[in-house]
């Protein structure tokens, strides 16, 4: 008969505590999102943060996401991390039913990244969490709980608390370290020249020939290469470039929608209103509506930039 492990009462710390978060390194919780499967209310499309690093921890479900250069299988327990300037399409399928928690941190200088980057932009992005899995998850429960509800000392409750997820998020990552980075082959390298062409002028009007003219590339090879590497076609890219540009804009400033609309690169109104619709599912300004809405019942009121005089 096996003997039982005797159950501990008590733990003690074996070894001195480094904290990993000093000086200059002072990461900042900006926001909490609890993503519930198959709302639809705030569907977002192809998009990037410019100043801060975006950690994504999938609660349930399975989906393919394009993450930088290339679509990947995405499943319950897959932590994601999109440092500064990663650009994502969050939109599953409309088959999958993808839950998750989304925390946005800003201020943090990691030794020997470039700020706002949570791990070296060449270690991937999709972490599977194994035993992790449950603290995790409990943590960003925790967090959205504590804020969404008001509590007092909110604030100060989660900002120990993403230390611990960042903790843990680092533990994760490390895991992952060793493993090899696959070769990349000359025609994804143009794949990338072409995606950081347009990433860099989305905004213009910019056309197949353009591109094809400004990287010296024959707009039927570029189109042929884009496609195999990240499953859209250049257009196509680019369009969803735009519209998660303007829910960005839409999300977080006063600009009217004619504004944004020219933003992002649209000569006019109803044609942006039109693609907007299209691939969101609701107007542009149904988008806006639907978001302050729902953040502000949460007890969450968004960061908003305003129009300047």
């Amino acid at each position: 008969m096996d003997r039982q492990k005797p159950l501990n009462v008590q733990c003690f710390v074996k070894q001195e505590v480094s904290p990993i978060f000093t000086g200059d390194n002072q990461p900042k919780l900006l926001y909490v999102s609890d993503i519930r499967p198959a709302t639809g209310v705030h569907p977002r499309v192809m998009h990037a943060h410019k100043d801060f690093v975006e950690i994504v921890l999938i609660c349930s479900g399975i989906s393919e996401y394009l993450i930088h250069d290339k679509k990947q299988i995405i499943r319950q327990g897959d932590m994601l991390v999109y440092n500064a300037g990663v650009v994502h399409d969050e939109v599953p399928d409309l088959n999958a039913s993808v839950g998750s928690y989304c925390l946005a941190i800003g201020g943090l200088r990691m030794p020997g990244l470039r700020e706002n980057a949570l791990v070296p932009d060449d270690a991937g992005y999709v972490f599977p969490t194994g035993e992790h899995f449950e603290a995790m998850r409990t943590i960003c429960e925790l967090m959205f709980h504590s804020l969404s509800s008001g509590e007092p000392r909110a604030e100060a409750f989660c900002h120990t608390l993403m230390h611990a997820f960042l903790v843990k998020a680092l533990t994760v990552a490390a895991g992952k370290a060793a493993e090899k980075e696959e070769k990349v082959e000359e025609p994804h390298v143009l794949g990338l020249r072409i995606k950081r062409y347009i990433d860099e002028h989305f905004a213009e009007s910019i056309t197949l020939q353009s591109i094809g003219d400004a990287l010296h590339i024959s707009p039927y090879y570029l189109s042929h290469v884009f496609k195999q590497m990240s499953g859209y076609s250049p257009m196509q890219y680019l369009l969803r470039r735009r519209i998660g540009e303007a829910q960005t804009l839409l999300i977080t400033t006063d600009y009217s929608v004619t504004m944004i609309a020219g933003m992002v690169g649209y000569d006019t109104h109803s044609y942006f209103n039109s693609q907007f619709t299209k691939h969101v599912g609701m107007s542009p300004m149904k988008y806006r509506q639907n978001y302050i809405v729902s953040v502000e019942e949460d007890g969450q009121k968004p960061a908003r930039k305003k129009k300047k005089k």
